[in-house]
């Protein structure tokens, strides 16, 4: 059965659980541009080897790139967090890249249901919602809110349409659901470099990226030239088999990923 959070009528809000939503299930909306996929992933790769402090904009940049999103975004629960000042946008691109750094109430808050409920959720935004907030954006008329959390912090991964009312579907989701693991990592990832920073080890936080990156380099690069081949027209009739197997290695990275996840404090 469908479960809408709030009236939207009263908050702007429509924030549905997207796994009993039967009009989600159905959606077969495109197949995935190759190259996209490659360019997206090649940047993750990329920021976690090179530029590790970039990770969460790298990866809302990918997501716009994966999914073919109008904005994407990564928020967080605030450490002093009040009522008032409970959410934190970190990351943010595409439309909405603006609204990095926006903090928002505890209430009304698509996030906060996400949350709760502890699994992604279709939401849309109206005009209403903008309006009580007292700001200006573009009302979301299809997006995916993936949750993650880490090390006793909490917060959610989007990516929305503003002008498509049916703009993603379950390969969307399975990849948000990469990169919702992804964001975790790399808000724990950030913040074990700072206290390493913060004790003077710079040695010791380029050793822990360097681990992190060995780790997640062979199933990254599995699934990068599985879809090199189809881009560059090796998949012919088999789009069907390269399209399981690039699942197969995504499915692969996100184990991995929650292994990382995983370990105990200060270990990458």
């Amino acid at each position: 059965m469908t479960t809408v959070a709030w009236d939207p009528l009263d908050t702007g809000l429509e924030v549905i659980d997207l796994f009993s939503d039967a009009e989600f299930v159905e959606r077969r909306l495109h197949v995935h541009d190759p190259a996209k996929q490659i360019e997206g992933l090649q940047r993750l790769a990329r920021a976690f080897v090179e530029r590790p402090e970039t990770i969460l904009q790298e990866l809302v940049d990918a997501a716009v790139s994966l999914c073919g999103a109008d904005s994407a975004g990564i928020s967080v629960e605030r450490p002093d967090k009040t009522e008032a000042d409970y959410y934190h946008w970190i990351a943010t691109a595409g439309s909405y890249a603006g609204f990095l750094n926006t903090i928002l109430p505890r209430y009304p808050s698509a996030s906060g249901i996400c949350l709760e409920r502890g699994r992604p959720q279709l939401f849309r935004v109206s005009q209403r919602h903008f309006e009580l907030m007292g700001i200006e954006g573009s009302t979301v008329t299809d997006g995916i809110l993936l949750p993650w959390q880490v090390d006793g912090r909490q917060g959610a991964v989007w990516i929305m349409a503003h002008n498509r009312r049916m703009a993603f579907d379950g390969e969307d989701l399975r990849l948000m659901q990469v990169l919702a693991d992804f964001a975790a990592m790399g808000v724990r990832q950030q913040r074990q470099q700072q206290l390493l920073v913060d004790k003077a080890s710079a040695a010791a936080a380029a050793a822990m990226a360097d681990d992190l990156a060995h780790k997640i380099n062979n199933p990254l690069q599995s699934l990068t030239n599985v879809l090199y081949l189809a881009s560059d027209g090796h998949c012919g009739d088999g789009a069907r088999d390269w399209g399981r197997q690039a699942l197969e290695d995504l499915n692969r990275l996100s184990e991995l990923v929650q292994r990382l996840l995983a370990l105990p404090k200060g270990h990458g």
